[in-house]
């Protein structure tokens, strides 16, 4: 029976990939269709292991402590954080081939582009992600993770 990651352990990672995730968030192209399509996917993934720590600690705690309810509350907000990541990533998707769209239909060399570009959803994805990490590190300084381990792994 192969090991299972800790809460602890599973933190870490979300940490490590959030900070990824910033970096190239920060020096990449807004305008790159793939890109974006990839960074959203990434997001799912943050996503999609924060649900799964919530359900094996929510599972593990049938009479929750206020220590129990922190801990549930701030990995709700994590993935809440990836998440609402995603939806602006997708915006700026969307908005990124809206504009190659009109700019490709356009019969003058002037091109009007409304609402928001897809670099500001970008900065406010960003935004959005940098919460992860202070998110877990505060998990971390409050010693709010317990040392056993959820019973499913994510997919």
């Amino acid at each position: 029976m192969p090991d299972r990651p800790a809460p602890a352990q599973i933190l870490d990672r979300i940490t490590t990939d959030a900070l990824a995730l910033d970096r190239a968030l920060r020096t990449g192209t807004t305008d790159d269709a793939c890109a974006l399509a990839a960074w959203i996917t990434e997001t799912q993934d943050l996503a999609d292991t924060a649900l799964y720590l919530f359900r094996g600690l929510a599972q593990h705690t049938p009479h929750p402590t206020s220590a129990d309810l922190l801990l549930l509350e701030r990995v709700a907000h994590i993935a809440k954080a990836a998440q609402d990541t995603g939806a602006e990533l997708a915006a700026a998707l969307a908005r990124a081939v809206e504009n190659r769209r009109r700019r490709a239909d356009a019969v003058s060399p002037r091109v009007v582009l409304i609402g928001p570009s897809p670099q500001q959803f970008v900065e406010s994805a960003i935004d959005l992600l940098d919460r992860i990490p202070a998110l877990c590190h505060a998990i971390h300084r409050d010693r709010l993770a317990p040392p056993n381990l959820p019973p499913h792994q994510p997919r």
